[in-house]
C-alpha cells in the first residue's frame, strides 16, 4: 500500500515537471498552473505519508490554492483557440 503511495508521488512529480516544459518550451501560461498544482500535490502527499507536523488548516488552504490553480489551468487550456 504504502509503495502506491510513493508511486502516485512520483507521478505528481513527473507532471510538476511537465507543467514547467509547458511553459518553457511550448510557452503556454497555462503550465504554472500544472506546475503549482502538483507541486503543491507532492508537498501535501508527501507530509501525510511522512507524517511531518504541518497545520491541518495549512494543508487544507494548500489544498485549495491547488485547486484554484488546476481550474485556472483547465480554464486556459478550454479558452485556447486552436491556430
Amino acid at each position: 500500500m504504502v509503495m502506491i503511495q510513493y508511486l502516485s508521488i512520483l507521478v505528481e512529480v513527473i507532471i510538476a515537471i511537465l507543467g514547467l516544459l509547458i511553459v518553457f518550451k511550448k510557452k503556454k501560461k497555462y503550465g504554472w498552473g500544472i506546475f503549482a498544482t502538483f507541486l503543491i500535490y507532492v508537498f501535501y502527499d508527501s507530509s501525510k505519508l511522512m507524517d511531518w507536523n504541518i497545520s491541518s488548516l495549512l494543508l487544507s488552504i494548500l489544498f485549495f490554492i491547488a485547486s484554484i490553480s488546476a481550474l485556472y489551468s483547465v480554464w486556459r487550456i478550454y479558452k485556447e483557440k486552436k491556430k
